[in-house]
């Protein structure tokens, strides 16, 4: 069942969103070589309880921290270590909190220092998918035109969509109904209608669309070693269009 919110649960989450947006701010700033996930993965946790907020990922299913953080060829729920990253790397962290009884989720990748030409063409093509999803994301579309609009522009870059994780809806659960691919045909799935909160959240592997699992059992990396990137934001479906809650 999908959870349509009223205007003033959106306005909960975003405030909920803003701390999440803010927090990815402070760690964008702060990544850069020399320094480590794990860092990052306490600065995190300190800017949550600094605003009274709890993180979202720590302890959900067992993950140990407040961070996903995802370096090169991680492309999601990588664990916060103490290696130092080094210029040339591309870092994923994803992030939650919830604060006011509501979830907010967001994602980005961070390039650490300069980037080859592969990683930022990578990170752009990411970054623009989920821009152009958002845009999408409008009253009367279907679901699946956002999956559609991620899956025919990234290849188009002639990059590859990761199957087996997928964008979700959110709000007093991290995860709830609908589940979002990041491809598919379009005009597939429910129709979209105000008050549906969403995380919709790119994937994308600049070669095969393939993932393992590493044995901490939470780590997924490409089978084909090359990099990954991610970029999430929850928005909200409005009769205004969209609105992006984990905005600053």
């Amino acid at each position: 069942m999908i959870v349509l919110k009223s205007r003033h649960e959106i306005e909960q989450m975003r405030a909920a969103g803003r701390m999440v947006a803010e927090i990815l701010e402070i760690l964008r700033e702060k990544a850069s070589p020399g320094v480590t996930t794990r860092e990052l993965d306490r600065l995190a946790e300190s800017e949550c309880i600094k605003r009274k907020a709890k993180p979202a990922f720590k302890g959900y299913g067992g993950f140990p921290f407040t961070i996903c953080a995802s370096p090169n060829e991680q492309v999601v729920h990588g664990f916060a270590d103490e290696t130092p990253l080094k210029e040339g790397d591309i870092l994923s962290i994803d992030f939650g909190v919830i604060y006011g009884g509501f979830y907010g989720d967001a994602a980005i990748t961070i390039p650490i220092g300069l980037i080859g030409q592969e990683k930022s063409r990578l990170l752009q093509a990411t970054s623009r998918s989920l821009d152009l999803a958002i845009a999408v994301a409008v009253e009367g579309n279907r679901l699946s035109d956002i999956s559609h609009t991620v899956q025919s522009y990234v290849e188009g870059e002639g990059f590859s969509v990761v199957r087996e994780f997928v964008g979700h809806g959110i709000g007093r659960q991290l995860h709830e109904a609908p589940q979002i691919p990041n491809f598919g045909p379009r005009g597939q799935g429910p129709r979209l209608k105000a008050g549906m909160t969403l995380a919709i959240e790119p994937m994308i592997n600049a070669g095969s669309a393939g993932v393992r699992i590493l044995d901490d059992g939470w780590t997924a990396v490409t089978i084909d070693g090359r990099p990954s990137a991610h970029f999430e934001h929850t928005v909200a479906i409005t009769e205004e269009g969209p609105l992006i809650l984990t905005a600053v």
